[in-house]
């Protein structure tokens, strides 16, 4: 778990630093420009105004006499350094009384000399300043370009701690953000634990132990599933033990008849011949009943192994199902039971396993001779359907009442009725239904009767 609540914070972090950081860099890089920005209109609105008095007042004097007698009169309301520059980019006077060497003009002169502002940002002295250059006009004619200049300390200073608060505040959320995906990461990790703790407990054998849902979300549904899971586990498992029960005490039946007539037959002063038949008779009777109850065993253990293949061949449905006939009506004389078989005569061919779908009829056809009383009706029919073949059995005995009705066609599950056999029967059936690609559904009302319907589809003919 530790290493799922550490995955989780990393992921959680990594997600908040990199937006804390691009949000820190924009923040500032918003600040800077708002600061640069408000310096350079601060310095354009000044420049203008001393241009304009300068167009206005002293454009009929030349620009050197006006640097000799006039230079203070229209740039002393700003406090930045000024120079004047002549038509030819040479500066003529600087307010710092220092006029550098003959240079090329800066971008921002030669913007203005072409008649518009220029503004430039660069390093001068050793230092980061801010230059706007505005043009000098006599009669709408450029004779020169005044010039304003700061530093950029005080500005980039104040930047700078502008920025230091805000990397203080990015560093804060980051430290509250990492404590509360801490604690998110928790609401995940501890319900997960409590799951996995419920889950071991049952790999041990546990499987009482229940997982406490906490909410309705993902592992709200694993803790749902693990729970049913356990449920069935404990369902499966007392089904099993009941079928080991029925099934041992159907075999100790047969095997105490077989015991107790083979001892008779043992004994030498044993002369009775009828006794004698009777007896072999019941030990054949019950040694059958012995192998019946084997073959459905190995049946079911081959089918929950997956080891059971179709042999598949053509099947003459209507010789099928008059062969049922002939087998079960002497049965139904016995038990006085009205048996019907009905068939259309145009039936088809069927490509199927023969030996595994007479099973599941006489498997189902056997339950329902069991369940019905003496004057009952057990009806077998077969109809096609579009591609498919429906196969109904229909009787009229007690019926399954509905809470065993989803649990009939489980392996290992027996009937509470007195009439029903060890369990597995119904579930070969569906093993072979399901192997066939078809569907096996069983309707049923208490004391109404009982409604299979087996729907087949018809298959291909397998050529040599």
């Amino acid at each position: 778990m530790k290493g799922i609540r550490g995955r989780l914070t990393a992921n959680f972090m990594i997600i908040i630093i990199i937006t804390v950081t691009i949000l820190e860099v924009l923040l500032i890089y918003t600040v800077r420009q708002n600061y640069y920005g408000s310096l350079e209109g601060s310095l354009t609105n000044q420049i203008k105004i001393s241009a304009d008095l300068y167009a206005k007042y002293f454009s009929d004097t030349s620009l050197e006499e006006n640097v000799l007698y006039n230079v203070d009169a229209f740039w002393n309301q700003s406090n930045a350094e000024v120079e004047i520059v002549d038509k030819n980019g040479n500066i003529v006077m600087d307010s710092l009384g220092v006029i550098p060497p003959g240079n090329a003009p800066a971008n921002d002169i030669k913007e203005a000399l072409a008649g518009k502002m220029g503004q430039w940002i660069g390093q001068l002295n050793e230092q980061k300043i801010m230059a706007v250059a505005y043009p000098l006009k006599a009669n709408d004619e450029t004779v020169g370009a005044l010039r304003f200049i700061t530093s950029l300390k005080a500005v980039d200073q104040d930047i700078q701690n502008t920025a230091y608060i805000f990397i203080a505040i990015g560093l804060a959320v980051i430290i509250i953000a990492g404590l509360i995906s801490i604690v998110l990461a928790n609401t995940i990790i501890v319900p997960l634990k409590a799951v996995t703790e419920a889950a071991q407990e049952m790999a041990a054998g546990n499987f009482q132990a229940r997982s406490q849902k906490t909410h309705e979300d993902e592992i709200g549904k694993l803790s749902d599933t693990l729970n049913f899971m356990a449920d069935e586990i404990v369902k499966k498992e007392q089904l099993k033990n009941d079928f080991i029960s029925s099934v041992s005490h159907e075999l100790r039946t047969p095997l105490t008849s077989i015991m107790g007539w083979a001892i008779t037959l043992q004994n030498e002063q044993f002369q009775q011949k009828e006794m004698l038949a009777d007896g072999l008779g019941i030990i054949a009777k019950e040694s059958e009943r012995l192998t019946l109850m084997v073959e459905e065993l190995l049946d079911f253990s081959e089918f929950v192994s997956d080891r059971v293949k179709l042999q598949k061949e053509e099947i003459n449905l209507i010789s099928l199902m008059v062969h049922l006939q002939k087998q079960l009506t002497p049965r139904a004389v016995r038990e006085n039971i009205n048996l019907t078989v009905r068939y259309p005569e145009n039936l088809p061919k069927f490509y199927s396993d023969n030996n595994r779908l007479k099973q599941v009829f006489i498997n189902i056809l056997d339950n329902a001779f069991n369940f019905t009383s003496a004057g009952g009706q057990v009806d077998f029919s077969a109809e096609v359907q579009n591609e498919n073949f429906l196969f109904t059995i229909i009787d009229t005995g007690c019926g399954i009442a509905p809470e065993e009705l989803s649990m009939v066609k489980e392996k290992f599950y027996k009937g509470k009725s007195s009439r029903s056999k060890n369990g597995i029967g119904l579930s070969i059936c569906q093993e072979i239904v399901n192997l066939m690609g078809g569907k096996l559904e069983i309707a049923s009302e208490v004391n109404q009767g009982t409604k299979v319907f087996i729907t087949l589809p018809r298959g291909e003919k397998i050529y040599d």
